[in-house]
């Protein structure tokens, strides 16, 4: 089977033609499109009201995102909460906490930040183990985080403040794509919430993670193409290794 057009449930990137996805679309000859599957809502301050959670009992914040740091001070504003200027922020990664510059001041905070991974992150918060930490979420988060701060011991709160809900795709016509490429649990949720009698055929679905992966595999589909992996750590790296060995499968 010849790949000529490729779904990718991402957004589009800001500039295509200088990004990976727009170096592999030139060399192959390829249709590569983009679709967000999922989108962010922000739980609202009455229900988190019901979580019981004071934003002012904690001394400290872990941001794994920047939808998190956006809609922490989202909730502080709208329950009037006045975030201390003693407050520590870690951020998973140097973006998150350069992000953190839209809501305070970053010079006068004590702002933290691990290199892109969350284990990375927890060298850094053990060394504030004196702190009460608050771990802003979605829903849907990796239960792994919870499960590296348990075992460190981490004093923390867990506060879900936002959500992850299926995009309206019905504009997308689906059958005429011949690799998907999906990044997340909710990606694939997303797929049957919008089209429930979907049909794999002969489709090329690509995952990337093992949790997309498991979650491919558990919706009954066939998973084609899974990274990262020591040979293609990104997913423009294993969609063209996939492409090349298909070429040499002809030959």
């Amino acid at each position: 089977m010849k790949i000529k057009n490729i779904l990718v449930s991402q957004p589009k990137p800001l500039d295509l033609e200088k990004s990976p996805y727009g170096d592999l679309a030139l060399k192959y000859k390829l249709n590569i499109e983009f679709y967000k599957f999922i989108k962010i809502e922000g739980i609202p301050a009455k229900d988190f009201r019901k979580d019981r959670v004071n934003i002012a009992d904690h001394s400290a914040v872990i941001f794994t995102s920047r939808s998190a740091v956006d809609h922490f001070f989202r909730i502080a504003k709208e329950l009037r909460i006045e975030v201390s200027d003693t407050m520590k922020y870690f951020c998973i990664s140097e973006s998150t906490a350069f992000y953190l510059q839209k809501y305070v001041q970053y010079r006068k905070r004590k702002i933290f930040h691990g290199k892109q991974n969350f284990a990375d992150l927890i060298d850094i918060i053990r060394k504030h183990k004196g702190e009460k930490f608050l771990l802003p979420c979605s829903d849907i988060h990796k239960v792994s985080m919870s499960e590296l701060l348990d075992s460190n011991e981490i004093d923390y709160t867990k506060a879900v403040i936002y959500k992850t809900v299926a995009s309206n795709l019905s504009k997308l016509e689906i059958e005429k794509y011949d690799m998907l490429i999906f990044f997340s649990p909710s990606g694939i949720a997303s797929l049957f919430k919008n089209f429930p009698n979907y049909q794999q055929n002969g489709a090329i679905i690509a995952a990337f993670g093992p949790t997309t992966s498991t979650a491919i595999i558990n919706a009954g589909l066939r998973l084609d193409l899974a990274a990262p992996t020591k040979a293609s750590p990104s997913m423009t790296m294993a969609i063209e290794e996939y492409i090349l060995n298909e070429s040499k499968k002809k030959k």
